[in-house]
């Protein structure tokens, strides 16, 4: 039997081994919805992280260290992301590249928060999350990527401006972003002059919204806006497709992915909706762009996004000359710019990105891109 004396020296010398092992690395938790309705997202958010994380450690890494990422599925379940969020804090990871949906990463961002933890997703789009943290004094709560009222400032009025005099409708489906962007873009469609003809939310997961498609069709809808994910929204166009009832659908950001045409089919034909300018199309992303596509990925929407955060957290570590969450913090909000696939991002102090830029993007024959209003 070995004794407690060697037996504390073995211990000792295993744990300066590990300590060894380990301070090579640094690393970062990825979050998001990697199984379920939406994993499409999840793939998006995995996607560029990588992507970054490779670029990075090819280039020496961040002080050194070479990025590792730990993946994180919280099937944009509020309860799961909790969790989730705990586990990521127990294992030692302080950065993290994350949440997608606003209902997940606003009690999420409390965990972190209280933990002394840096999040930053790259989706989240509902104003209560950074809004909240700012209130309560907690630093470390971030986001690259627009915020719903700046999204609802760009598409309200276009909206109202457009369609004056037609029937529109506003939708949700009761989600923290679903009703959170739907609540901004009404907001300013109203201001401008549109009243909508029908305000209503939505069950989301359903399969059958046929009385919900007999009502537009009944009330004579011209123009819907759908606050909501691209299953329900899919649906909701095939079921009016059987009714022979066509009408303008127009979405956030959710449905930039090749999954909504999978649901609507030609039913989604002409369906407008709104992402920031085009970061696939940005001179910064250019190298990113083709590598990823090189892997067999096509980097659509929040993959370079999440690209980007990555970016950001290397970036402020270098900045700050730390891994200490808050320094970093301060460091990415010193409003000095910092250099992304998505351009340069300056945050404010809230920790969101200043000067938003939108597109109107539109569907045809199972693609999409940018239209001129």
């Amino acid at each position: 039997m070995i004794g407690k004396k060697y037996l504390g020296a073995a211990l000792l010398a295993a744990a300066l081994s590990s300590s060894a092992a380990y301070a090579d690395d640094i690393t970062f938790a990825v979050a998001g919805p990697m199984t379920g309705q939406l994993a499409t997202i999840g793939d998006q958010f995995k996607q560029g992280a990588q992507a970054a994380a490779d670029a990075i450690n090819a280039k020496g890494g961040v002080m050194g260290k070479q990025i590792k990422l730990e993946i994180e599925d919280d099937q944009c379940d509020p309860k799961q992301a909790v969790s989730i969020a705990n586990r990521i804090l127990a294992n030692g990871v302080m950065f993290i590249d994350g949440h997608a949906c606003s209902g997940s990463s606003i009690p999420a961002s409390a965990v972190y928060a209280e933990g002394g933890a840096l999040m930053m997703s790259p989706a989240s789009s509902n104003p209560v999350m950074t809004d909240d943290a700012a209130a309560k004094g907690w630093k470390t709560i971030m986001r690259l990527y627009t915020r719903d009222d700046q999204q609802g400032a760009f598409i309200g009025p276009w909206i109202a401006k457009k369609y004056a005099g037609k029937n529109v409708v506003v939708l949700d489906d009761k989600s923290a972003y679903g009703q959170g962007v739907a609540d901004a873009v009404a907001k300013t469609m109203n201001e401008n002059g549109l009243k909508e003809i029908l305000r209503e939310s939505i069950n989301a997961g359903e399969k059958d919204y046929s009385a919900l498609v007999t009502k537009l069709k009944e009330m004579k809808a011209d123009v819907v806006y759908f606050g909501g994910y691209h299953p329900e929204a899919g649906l909701i166009l095939r079921q009016a497709a059987e009714q022979g009832f066509k009408f303008q659908l127009i979405m956030p950001d959710s449905i930039a992915s090749p999954e909504f045409w999978q649901v609507a089919g030609p039913a989604g034909e002409g369906t407008m909706f709104v992402f920031p300018s085009d970061p696939q199309a940005k001179p910064e992303a250019k190298e990113a762009v083709e590598k990823i596509k090189a892997g067999g990925f096509v980097p659509e929407g929040f993959t370079l996004f999440s690209y980007a955060v990555i970016q950001a957290f290397a970036q402020g570590i270098e900045r700050a000359g730390s891994e200490d969450p808050a320094k970093v913090a301060e460091a990415l909000k010193n409003g000095e710019a910092i250099h992304t696939v998505v351009g340069d991002v300056v945050f404010d102090e809230k920790g969101d990105m200043k000067n938003a830029s939108y597109d109107i993007n539109q569907w045809h024959d199972g693609k999409y891109a940018p239209i001129q209003p």
